[in-house]
């Protein structure tokens, strides 16, 4: 079986025939050449109406990367007709294998792009023996292409919130998709200001977010400044494990604060390296942090006080009925600000402030939380952090939409990977 049999296989070209095929020998190595040509009548097609012309002349041989074979990179050497379109004048044509100008042929462009998934670009780059930008440009071709033939239909629920992508609070907002049948991103935008956000809006476009009935978010109040405005019927779900991380905060700085002022009067220091054992969940303690916090709830401290509340603050995720959590969450916030502990006192105001939309994720039945944002954020962070950063946000927006976005493909007759 011939090489040029197995491309037939694998990879045909409608309206074009493979000729020669052979091996040269370059300053990088082996290279496999295959020549095509178009078929005896094929008319060319315009490569911007798309409609067939007369042959007007040939350009010089172009060389088109393919899909490395055998550990050897693979061109396609091709000379482009110019068409006489009608409509367009005199134009290059359109060949099935690549895309206007560019060097790589699609199915190498999907290549690349299936292994930058899994490995870093640079790592792709080596591997394949192909450059950085080559690696990106492929991924830019699959992400553009994925945006523009997404389906955008059905989203009923939405997550917001911000990740941070450089030191000196650098952040970028990001918007996902939480359905249960779909999870993935779906819009990334500079800065998490009320701007930022209601470009969202519209760039997605009043059809697509009308159909949104849930979404949740944190307490950033320029998230929920727009949210309200633009979602007014929407369930709006705030963000429980923020939540608790910032009563977590407001523990952790009594615990200091107590622990500092024990250490000036010349008490004991009961509370020096106790912090985890305030902190972590129960079941997650170690043996000596069980008994360092059970010695410690034997004295009648600020910080066992507030580590008492806090855990019983997490007795509200276990009613089912919005009406019984809220008077559960009215209790509890009566007795915090009755503690006389500044800092729970701080987060007893801020939960009756947004206590409607804490009591909206038993109103959805519990369906959607923060953790699949969180996840979600997990997973854009690991991509960060696998480029060891990105040097300008469009090559941070491509990334992201290829690991996250969920988006599809151009299809090919035989896959490659």
């Amino acid at each position: 079986m011939t090489f040029k049999t197995i491309l037939n296989q694998v990879y045909k070209l409608k309206s074009f025939v493979y000729g020669t095929a052979r091996i040269v020998e370059t300053a990088k190595g082996k290279e496999l050449e295959v020549e095509i040509s178009p078929r005896a009548n094929g008319k060319p097609k315009c490569s911007s109406c798309g409609y067939h012309g007369g042959c007007y002349d040939h350009l010089p041989e172009r060389r088109y990367e393919f899909i490395p074979l055998w550990g050897m990179r693979v061109f396609f050497l091709y000379s482009p007709r110019r068409v006489n379109c009608h409509c367009c004048g005199i134009i290059v044509e359109k060949v099935p294998w690549a895309d206007g100008k560019h060097q790589e042929s699609i199915p190498y462009k999907l290549f690349l792009a299936h292994w930058a998934k899994k490995l870093s670009w640079q790592e792709v780059a080596i591997q394949f023996r192909s450059t950085w930008d080559q690696v990106f440009s492929a991924i830019e071709y699959v992400v553009h292409w994925g945006l523009e033939h997404r389906d955008l239909s059905g989203i009923t629920a939405i997550g917001v919130d911000e990740i941070c992508t450089n030191k000196g609070h650098h952040y970028a907002t990001v918007v996902y998709q939480i359905d249960a049948h779909c999870r993935r991103l779906l819009w990334v935008g500079q800065k998490r200001t009320t701007k930022t956000l209601l470009k969202f809006f519209r760039d997605m476009g009043s059809e697509v977010t009308a159909d949104i009935q849930y979404i949740c978010s944190d307490m950033w109040k320029p998230y929920l400044t727009v949210i309200k405005k633009k979602l007014p019927n929407a369930i709006h779900i705030l963000d429980r494990f923020h939540i608790v991380a910032n009563l977590n905060k407001a523990l952790d700085k009594v615990r200091a604060t107590e622990s500092k002022k024990l250490a000036a009067d010349g008490y004991e220091p009961v509370l020096k390296g106790a912090r985890w054992c305030f902190l972590k969940k129960t079941d997650n303690l170690t043996q000596n942090q069980q008994y360092s916090l059970k010695q410690l709830l034997q004295y009648n401290l600020k910080s066992v006080r507030a580590y008492l509340l806090k855990e019983d603050f997490q007795q509200l995720w276990k009613y089912s009925s919005p009406y019984w959590a809220g008077k559960f969450l009215d209790a509890w916030c009566t007795r915090a600000m009755r503690s006389q502990i500044d800092p729970l006192k701080t987060q007893a105001r801020s939960i009756r402030k947004h206590r409607q939309l804490i009591l909206n994720w038993f109103t959805a039945k519990k369906r959607f939380n923060s953790g699949i944002v969180e996840g979600l954020n997990g997973k854009a962070k690991l991509t960060m952090r696998k480029a060891f950063g990105f040097r300008t946000f469009n090559a941070l927006q491509i990334a992201l939409f290829h690991q996250l976005g969920d988006l599809p493909q151009p299809e090919l007759a035989h896959k490659f990977f």
